[in-house]
């Protein structure tokens, strides 16, 4: 029953199409064509939705693959762009910790503030040198007393390097104090000022015979009657022999507690007296060893090694020496620059750190582990010394 239909449908189908065939014929002979296309094309139409679609979705792409080739040519400069000034952001943030320029502290910095800051370096600075120490070998007061009075303008470590001979000859007070000046002169010659010293190491002796009985008193007001014996000396005695906390303003301290602004006071009493009022009491003896610590290795006085300082982002003074980390890694002295210490008897915490025992007096002090460099914040060789009544005048 189907075939008839279907022969029925065409014929009528081409009856009815007939006059519009022959105009077709007459107007263009290829529309015929492509009409009966389209009408045979209308039964596959029920099996050919799926491939319409898949025409469609075959040319879609490629008539969207034309804007999207567009489209990435586009993105890319953007993206090779941003990816070109990602770089190029990147290099100066990784650069600036090289170069650290902290707030200085408001001028209207409050006492609370003050000392929260101040305690913060010293906290860090314990970290930087948990093994600081007094740097004068010692093993009695009566030694570490003159050993301090020897040290003014010049060395810790020339000091060690000239105590060992002095309290050879000298151990105590009573053989001190009966020297014949001229024999001390000539050992204490390498220290400088050496007829000055000479004269106060006698005479406190005298007096520690005299007035003391031999033995070296535990009090301030007792310390600073002695001869050559100031407040300065008195502390360092009191905090390391006897375990009485005391502030050491020597001028590493001085220049340091000023650098950071934890006060304008110039004379050492008054900087004692507020540097004190920021601390507790338990605190100011190992205080005092971590700033000096960091004077004499990385803080210096004329070049401090700002670049290759822990503390640099508390320091306000930040900027005044070298910032360049690798130049400012040639003016650390000491264990610092792996150059030997002050002290020919370190404590075995020092060691321990990497620290190098000071070499006695007359031998060559050992280069720095640096391949082919001289740190110039090595101590000079012991053999270089001042000549025989030229006093030596190095800063401590």
């Amino acid at each position: 029953m189907a075939a008839p239909k279907k022969a029925v449908a065409p014929k009528t189908a081409a009856k009815k199409s007939a006059p519009a065939k022959a105009t077709a014929k007459k107007t263009s002979a290829s529309s015929a064509p492509a009409k009966a296309a389209a009408r045979k094309s209308t039964p596959v139409k029920k099996p050919t939705p799926v491939k319409k679609p898949t025409l469609a979705k075959k040319t879609a792409p490629a008539k969207k693959a034309a804007p999207a080739a567009v489209t990435p040519a586009k993105a890319t400069p953007a993206k090779a762009a941003s990816a070109k000034a990602a770089p190029a952001k990147a290099t100066p943030a990784k650069a600036t910790p090289t170069k650290i320029t902290p707030a200085k502290p408001p001028r209207n910095e409050s006492h609370t503030a003050l000392v929260r800051r101040a305690r913060r370096i010293n906290r860090e600075l314990g970290e930087v040198y948990p093994y600081a120490h007094p740097e004068l070998d010692f093993e009695n007061p009566f030694q570490l007393v003159v050993a301090t009075v020897l040290s003014a303008q010049t060395t810790d470590l020339r000091v060690n390097q000239t105590t060992p001979a002095l309290f050879g000859k000298y151990p105590t007070p009573e053989d001190l104090a009966a020297a014949n000046p001229e024999e001390v002169e000539e050992i204490l010659r390498p220290t400088g000022f050496f007829r000055a010293k000479t004269k106060s190491v006698i005479g406190l002796s005298r007096a520690l015979r005299d007035d003391f009985g031999g033995e070296v008193p535990g009090r301030l007001e007792d310390l600073v009657k002695l001869p050559g014996v100031g407040r300065k000396t008195a502390f360092v005695v009191l905090g390391n022999a006897f375990g009485r906390p005391g502030i050491t303003v020597d001028t590493h301290f001085q220049r340091l507690v000023r650098r950071w602004q934890w006060t304008d006071a110039t004379e050492p009493d008054k900087i004692e007296t507020a540097i004190g009022g920021l601390f507790p009491k338990s605190e100011w003896t190992m205080l005092s060893h971590h700033v000096i610590f960091h004077g004499r290795r990385i803080c210096h006085a004329r070049k401090p090694a700002c670049g290759a300082c822990p503390i640099a982002p508390l320091c306000p003074a930040y900027g005044e020496g070298e910032t360049d980390p690798e130049k400012a890694q040639k003016l650390l002295k000491y264990e610092k620059g792996g150059f030997p210490g002050q002290r020919l008897n370190p404590p075995q915490s020092y060691l321990d750190a990497g620290g190098i025992p000071a070499p006695p007096l007359g031998a060559t002090i050992p280069s720095a582990p640096a391949p082919g460099a001289s740190a110039p914040g090595a101590p000079a060789p012991a053999s270089a010394g001042p000549a025989p009544g030229s006093p030596a005048r190095e800063a401590g």
